[in-house]
């Protein structure tokens, strides 16, 4: 099973959700854990894993031979992108809106058109306490973070529960995160923000057609609009976390809130067998 934690915005409490289902659960059957944010990844300040491999991430980039090149047109017109212009005898390359699909150089009728590899930033793997850990790192100034996604996604083992913390938002980071989930557990908190980003965070969801079920975070602050709306949308409010300074002054320590709080693995075990009833 794949259980994507996700919301629509950032800072929402993701992670911590993470890090301790993961800790609790994995305790009690094989798992492995995905930190999908490549932009900022954190779970590694709360499970602190040995890293014992680093593999880079690669997208192939256009460049034109001008003694070959006709200026013909034909690899700017195929370009979905607009990643490629032809000026006169000149043409200009934009690195950072290629995807790096190969197009260009299928259609250049002269083989102008060869592919450079470009490193967008790597995923690196290793072993958190006694599980299989994974997350992938965007070089700075990239700014395609999907590739790095799909090659963090590769290392899931089929045979394990996986756990993947997604990146905030609900653009294609977010998207390529929750593909092919069984559950989207969305984490949301009280307050007219955390309403619409959930609204939206549940739209892509659904459109992907994964199984969605809301955590509350901070109660005790906000309104009561979220919980009116999952009560209308037929979505389940598997677990509550209270507003509270000394669960935030742990997560600011980097101490995971199971291993301060014993009380809350249990908490995270009763919400690991609800989210298997929502699946099933």
């Amino acid at each position: 099973m794949r259980i994507t934690i996700a919301s629509g915005k950032g800072g929402t409490g993701k992670t911590t959700v993470a890090v301790n289902l993961a800790l609790s659960v994995f305790e009690q059957e094989p798992g492995q854990f995905l930190d999908c944010d490549v932009e900022e990844p954190n779970a590694h300040i709360f499970l602190k894993p040995r890293i014992e491999e680093v593999s880079p991430v690669e997208k192939l980039l256009p460049a034109v031979d001008e003694a070959s090149c006709t200026h013909c047109g034909d690899c700017a017109k195929a370009c979905e992108f607009n990643a490629i212009a032809v000026i006169g005898k000149k043409v200009l390359i934009y690195d950072e809106l290629c995807h790096g699909c190969g197009l260009c150089r299928m259609v250049c009728p002269t083989g102008a058109v060869r592919e450079v590899p470009h490193e967008l930033g790597v995923v690196e793997s290793g072993t958190a306490r006694h599980f299989p850990f994974h997350h992938g790192l965007l070089n700075v100034g990239e700014a395609m973070a999907t590739p790095i996604i799909h090659a963090l996604k590769t290392k899931i083992d089929p045979d394990r529960l996986a756990i993947l913390d997604a990146p905030p938002g609900t653009g294609c980071p977010t998207i390529a995160a929750l593909y092919r989930a069984d559950l989207a557990l969305l984490v949301t908190e009280p307050t007219p923000f955390g309403l619409h980003d959930l609204e939206a965070a549940v739209g892509v969801a659904r459109t992907l057609e994964v199984p969605t079920a809301v955590i509350l975070n901070r109660t005790g602050i906000g309104d009561d609009r979220v919980e009116d709306y999952c009560q209308q949308e037929g979505i389940p409010i598997v677990m509550r976390i209270p507003f509270d300074r000394d669960i935030a002054s742990l997560c600011a320590a980097g101490i995971p809130l199971v291993d301060a709080v014993p009380a809350w693995k249990e908490r995270f075990l009763v919400l690991y067998e609800q989210l298997k009833e929502r699946v099933t």
